[in-house]
């Protein structure tokens, strides 16, 4: 188990989001320890993507607030929103990887890792390429740098994607169902990153199906219904002994 730091990273407050009359977050709190990996379950619709969504900004809250070390933005009437500069230096310390890649089809591997730190950070083309191949041989895909999407497995893309959300040094991991599109052969290899970067110390925020890998690295569980937090705890009390109906019932169709 890693060592956690005390140290509050990430915190939510009454966060609310609706899209016309559906209401999508109802009311969140959650606060996340520096060092820590937190898995967010539920059904489909539950409102864990549009939270992550809402943690790096990429969807704007009706209302609360968010802290990602020590970044604060009030949502609500009479709030004025954060300008495009504050945005692109927010969510460049809040690194995300979607369930599809988004990868650049036009550029390698390498160019796609680098990208950011040339474009954003301003880093220097040769430092910038030497840092994406060294987060390439971090996922294990070294020999791939001059490869193109079109090259590379489902599996592949997903770990380039990765190392192209740790290229700006992020406080933070967002992962959003990264293994939901791969074939089942190719779970493992994306799987097996994000535990070593886990291990690392890295904190990480993760939406997924996959129950036991959620028992197996995180520190907390997280299980989502209708917007609200339905249950919260240690990965194993959660999984084997849940306090809440709802939680029991989305919980008996799988087997961690």
């Amino acid at each position: 188990m890693r060592e956690m730091l005390n140290e509050t990273i990430i915190e939510v407050r009454d966060l609310n989001k609706s899209f016309g009359t559906l209401k999508v977050l109802r009311g969140i709190n959650l606060t996340v320890e520096k060092g820590s990996v937190v898995a967010l379950i539920g059904p489909s619709g539950s409102g864990k993507s549009t939270l992550l969504r809402c943690l790096n900004l990429l969807v704007v809250p009706d209302r609360g607030t968010v802290t990602v070390n020590g970044s604060t933005f009030v949502f609500g009437a009479g709030e004025k929103l954060p300008g495009d500069r504050a945005l692109s230096s927010f969510r460049a310390r809040t690194g995300m990887v979607f369930q599809h890649f988004n990868l650049f089809p036009h550029m390698t591997a390498a160019e796609n890792v680098m990208e950011g730190p040339f474009t954003v950070l301003r880093r220097p083309r040769a430092e910038a390429r030497s840092e994406a191949l060294a987060l390439l041989g971090k996922v294990g895909l070294a020999e791939k740098a001059d490869a193109y999407p079109f090259q590379l497995s489902g599996g592949q893309k997903q770990r380039v994607a990765i190392a192209r959300a740790l290229a700006m040094k992020p406080d933070v991991m967002l992962f959003d169902e990264v293994t939901s599109a791969l074939d089942p052969e190719l779970v493992g290899e994306v799987l097996g990153v994000m535990r070593r970067l886990a291990r690392e110390g890295m904190t990480m925020i993760i939406v997924t199906h996959e129950i036991a890998f959620a028992r197996d690295v995180g520190d907390r569980l997280v299980f989502m219904r209708d917007g609200t937090i339905i249950e919260e705890g240690p990965p194993g009390q959660v999984i084997d002994s849940p306090a809440e109906a709802a939680t029991r019932s989305f919980l008996s169709h799988f087997r961690a």
